[in-house]
């Protein structure tokens, strides 16, 4: 059970890679559950945003992918026990070197993004 659900998460990163890459809102909405909440901070500005607010931000921003970024994005650690979870992410993109903590949880058999905090280090 540990490693199909370690396996599970990983894909459920995989899926908000591609959607942050690609700027494909409908992949992220399937990856994040709907009361999501991000926190971060980008270049000492505070930043906190419910998903649809962040859904609209990635939506009217250029996609990494359309600029012609190479993809760098990477799973650091992933921790599973029982029905949640918590990643560390890597996110180069956009002239910023994000490093991302998300928490997951399984609910009926799907893992969703229940929160994000993240910050840009230089």
């Amino acid at each position: 059970m540990y490693k199909e659900n370690i396996q599970s998460v990983v894909e459920v990163i995989e899926n908000y890679f591609d959607g942050l890459f690609t700027g494909d809102i409908q992949k992220l909405k399937q990856v994040f559950d709907s009361r999501a909440w991000l926190y971060g901070n980008i270049k000492g500005t505070p930043y906190e945003k419910n998903l649809e607010e962040y859904l609209e931000a990635v939506k009217s921003r250029k996609s990494p992918e359309s600029l012609g970024e190479s993809f760098a994005m990477e799973i650091l650690a992933v921790e599973v026990l029982d029905n949640v979870a918590t990643a560390k992410v890597r996110i180069p993109m956009l002239g910023f070197n994000y490093y991302d903590f998300l928490s997951l949880a399984c609910f009926n058999n799907r893992w969703l993004i229940v929160n994000k905090l993240f910050v840009h280090v230089e």
